[in-house]
């Protein structure tokens, strides 16, 4: 008897071993997730750093004052949207007879409007139109500052421009 219950044991585990074994060979070969994503709106500008102060201080005898220019600073954007702007604008108007414009150089396949006068009271203007799906840098930022005869003597005085991508 102990001979034959040997037997049924050393087949049960036989079985058993056969079962484990064919349960590792039913296990699939590939596999199925589900990856959830998305992709938001990016409209990113940066600016290289602050542009140099620019004084108006000459001019030539009979004529209005020299206007002041400035190119040291650049831009970068990227966005993934399409119809996209640069606007500008000022914290405060400028003083009287006095005018800040500022020229952007646009990024490929938009259209730069030119040297463009930035005031508060005005609000935000256009500077750079047309701009779709994008990744530029160095894109040159050149301001004019120019004054009248009758403006007054500015010893210094700043003010900050606000570009946004809109």
């Amino acid at each position: 008897m102990k001979k034959k219950m040997k037997k049924i044991l050393l087949i049960l585990a036989v079985f058993g071993l056969i079962l484990g074994f064919s349960g590792l060979a039913m296990a699939a070969d590939n596999v199925n997730q589900t990856v959830t994503f998305s992709v938001s709106a990016i409209n990113e500008i940066s600016v290289s750093g602050n542009p140099a102060p620019m004084a108006v201080s000459t001019a030539t005898a009979g004529s209005q004052p020299n206007v002041a220019t400035e190119t040291t600073t650049t831009y970068a954007i990227t966005t993934n949207g399409t119809g996209k702007k640069i606007t500008g604008a000022l914290s405060a108007d400028m003083p009287s007879n006095v005018t800040l414009k500022v020229n952007l150089t646009a990024p490929t396949g938009g259209t730069s409007q030119g040297d463009v006068i930035l005031e508060l009271t005005g609000g935000a203007k256009n500077l750079v139109t047309g701009i779709t799906q994008k990744a530029e840098s160095s894109l040159g930022i050149t301001y004019k500052l120019s004054a009248t005869v009758l403006a007054v003597v500015v010893a210094l005085d700043t003010r900050t421009v606000t570009l946004t991508v809109a």
